[in-house]
């Protein structure tokens, strides 16, 4: 087993039952983290505890997981709802759900979308880090829409040159809690690893650049369709920008969202999706471009948020 990481619990995680609050915290599953608990993996306040225990903000989660050699096995899992855009002999473009990582890492037991392309016989590149093979961009396993796999080494090398490059254009559909002033508008400030939370980032003068362009689509009582554009692909970066400027995504209490207003959205998750994906295809030089309709769970907290 791996050193214990301490994990303070956040204010937007108040009173919220353990399982959910570490799912939260670490990105796992609901019950990926329950599976952690019941093996004794997690205390709060140095006592085990049961996935129904509620957590408060002056405790302090202690979760140990597993050593990397075990956890980074990337294993071949069927993922219905994990559907292929547009495949050829250089890559493959997904419209990837919520709730499946891009690749495996310390402490998710979940799908992964290497796992789930493995499943599905789509050979991959073999460039990266074994457990990352071809992964030229990720996508939070909260997140869902369109994320491209190379397979190939040129076209690993290349898509890989073109993020570093910015000349991927990134597209997503966010809800935010309240309304953003002005209506359009661009976030420039650097985002860096969370001073006291391991697995969060934050914006800070040490943080490296990170720009986020938006604009309002529409507007509701309690909160606003944005689109945002990224120009900058940092971790969470869409997440931490909004929540810094006090219009947290909904449903993501990890960064602050208000979690009764989630659960009238019949929401879990936050409401981010990455409904366009446009690029200059590595080997043919033709410029591509796919996109990807909202998923069945964010169209219907737009409803419940358009009737409220």
């Amino acid at each position: 087993m791996s050193e214990p990481r301490l994990l303070p619990v956040p204010e937007s995680l108040e009173g919220e039952r353990v399982d959910a609050a570490l799912a939260k915290m670490l990105g796992l599953s609901r019950s990926a983290a329950a599976d952690l608990i019941s093996s004794g993996s997690v205390t709060l306040d140095n006592q085990t505890v049961l996935k129904s225990h509620r957590v408060s903000t002056d405790q302090m989660l202690e979760v140990t997981l597993a050593e990397k050699r075990d956890a980074l096995e990337v294993v071949a899992t069927d993922v219905d709802d994990l559907r292929i855009v547009y495949e050829d002999t250089d890559l493959v473009v997904i419209d990837k759900p919520a709730g499946v990582a891009a690749h495996p890492s310390v402490g998710w037991t979940g799908p992964t979308v290497v796992g789930a392309l493995l499943a599905k016989g789509v050979r991959i590149s073999t460039s990266g880090a074994a457990e990352r093979q071809g992964i030229v961009q990720r996508l939070d396993v909260g997140t869902s829409g369109l994320m491209m796999v190379a397979k190939t080494e040129v076209a690993y090398s290349r898509l890989k040159q073109a993020f570093r490059d910015r000349a991927v254009h990134k597209v997503y559909h966010a809800v935010i809690q309240g309304h953003p002033d002005p209506f359009e508008g661009t976030i420039d400030a650097p985002i860096g690893r969370h001073p006291k939370a391991e697995f969060k980032f934050a914006v800070m003068n040490e943080g490296k650049p990170s720009i986020t362009h938006y604009k309002l689509l529409e507007a509701f009582a309690s909160a606003s369709l944005i689109e945002v554009i990224l120009e900058t692909g940092r971790t969470h970066q869409i997440r931490v920008h909004f929540s810094a400027f006090k219009h947290p995504l909904l449903g993501d209490t990890m960064y602050g969202a208000d979690p009764t207003l989630a659960s009238r959205m019949k929401l879990e998750r936050q409401w981010l999706h990455a409904v366009r994906l446009s690029f200059m295809h590595p080997t043919s030089g033709e410029q591509v471009s796919f996109e990807s309709p909202h998923s069945e769970e964010l169209q219907q907290a737009l409803e419940l948020l358009k009737s409220n």
